[in-house]
């Protein structure tokens, strides 16, 4: 039996492993200080030391010469990691625009140029040049929310889960607010409406039941306490069969009888009206505006193609309440969400949204350009005699970043599989590519879905798949 304690003294410490040559041939090849790499040698002995601990260390004949080695391989794996970003550049094959995972929407090139014009200069996040004096961060895209809305005003916060807290807490901390409950959903990372209302303060009054809630419910739990009527929108999963609930309009009627302001949380939101292409059932912003509403929120990086934030627009009575709040501030953007967002909505305003944000553009994009793609893919790898077995065959794509649930957008998928390797094996190959290639696995296939891949990142694709021999 092997004995712990006896191999634990071949165990090298840091000052022996520093004076050896490849710590100093490692220190001349990778851009660290002396102190940082000492740090991470210390690191890696510990590691060792944890591994003989628990006996985990498979290692025959344990002599201190093995042991160096092995800690300088463990070193160099390190020092490699640290060259990569963690936040790196992927090529998105699965077809999902709206990738969670993945960053979501893509920023137009309009809006990734003023972002690289702000952050290489100084700029006007909170200067006016016509005065000279300090400026509102709020009015860089205020005018133009306005105008794309018709809202009275607005606000810009860093995502949409923090809008909600932010309208609940400057509007109805301490009061109650009365929403369905049907319409009391949890979105991604456990965001919960009712745990964020807890949060802000408000008091919760949920009122009909999870498949129907009438106008009457509404009117049945109006009292001298009540501070809102929110409203939540249903983007990311659909209620089907026995159900029955009260529309914006319905409700901004009971708001303007009670004096009641009344709330939308939009979610994910569009400026753009999908429902003309035939693509869902979103409402637009600008519709929900036209019902009277006094206050709605909606993200900047789903639908609307841009960065992530939040975005309050409304009456403005309410919106400057939620400006002067203490949390505006905590809640803030910076700079570059301003500067991309910026970007994204100037593209509206010129109505060339479809031509320049990606979000839309791969949304609208046709079965008939995708299988075009497809075709190439095919053709290229089979030029190049690549050991693979593909096929074309009809699908559908899906929005994703918890919108439109039930859409599925046509499109075609060339299903791929290798003669020696399993689908496992070919998506991890393609992960580990200098520029990582993200597919689905189906079965024995890996799947690509050329929906939100470039014709420039296709070419990529097939290197990639060209490499795997």
């Amino acid at each position: 039996m092997v004995n712990v304690m006896d191999n634990l003294r071949y165990l090298p410490a840091v000052h022996q492993l520093k004076k050896d040559k490849c710590f100093s041939q490692i220190l001349n090849d990778v851009s660290v200080s002396e102190e940082v790499l000492t740090e991470w040698i210390s690191e890696q002995v510990d590691i060792v030391r944890n591994k003989m601990i628990k006996n985990e260390l498979h290692m025959e004949d344990v002599n201190r010469e093995k042991l160096m080695e092995y800690i300088f391989q463990l070193l160099e794996a390190k020092v490699d990691s640290f060259s990569e970003n963690q936040l790196r550049q992927v090529v998105n094959a699965t077809g999902v625009v709206l990738h969670t995972n993945l960053g979501r929407a893509r920023l137009s090139r309009q809006a990734i140029d003023q972002i690289a014009e702000t952050a290489s200069s100084y700029s006007t996040v909170e200067y006016n040049l016509n005065t000279g004096e300090r400026g509102s961060r709020h009015d860089i895209v205020e005018d133009y929310i306005k105008q794309l809305t018709g809202a009275e005003a607005a606000v810009v916060v860093n995502n949409n889960a923090a809008a909600v807290f932010l309208v609940l807490k400057a509007i109805a901390s301490g009061k109650e607010v009365i929403v369905s409950r049907g319409e009391l959903v949890e979105i991604g990372g456990s965001f919960r409406i009712s745990e964020i209302m807890e949060e802000s303060q408000a008091v919760l009054i949920d009122v009909g039941t999870t498949n129907k809630t009438r106008i009457r419910d509404y009117e049945r739990a109006i009292n001298e306490n009540t501070g809102l009527l929110l409203k939540v929108h249903k983007s990311n999963f659909k209620i089907l069969g026995f159900t029955e609930e009260v529309d914006t309009d319905e409700l901004a009627e009971v708001s303007r009888k009670h004096n009641i302001p009344i709330y939308e949380d939009l979610g994910s939101g569009t400026l753009f009206n999908f429902q003309r292409h035939q693509i869902g059932s979103e409402p637009t912003v600008q519709e929900k505006i036209k019902t009277g509403i006094d206050i709605i929120s909606f993200s900047g990086d789903k639908l609307l193609g841009g960065p992530q934030a939040g975005i309050i627009a409304g009456k403005k009575p309410y919106i400057e309440k939620i400006k002067k709040h203490q949390l505006a501030r905590v809640l803030r953007v910076d700079k570059f969400t301003l500067a991309g967002l910026e970007g994204t909505l100037k593209s509206y305003i010129r109505n060339q949204e479809q031509q320049e944000i990606p979000t839309i553009r791969d949304i609208l994009e046709s079965s008939e350009t995708i299988l075009e793609k497809a075709n190439h893919f095919m053709k290229e790898l089979k030029s190049k005699e690549a050991k693979f077995n593909c096929h074309i065959e009809p699908d559908k794509s899906k929005v994703g970043g918890g919108t439109m649930p039930e859409v599925g957008l046509d499109t075609y998928v060339v299903n791929v599989k290798h003669e020696r390797y399993s689908s496992h094996d070919i998506a991890v190959k393609l992960r580990n590519n200098k520029i990582p290639i993200i597919v689905r696995a189906k079965n024995e296939a890996v799947v690509l879905d050329f929906r939100t891949v470039t014709w420039e990142e296709l070419e990529m694709v097939v290197e990639a798949f060209l490499h795997i021999q």
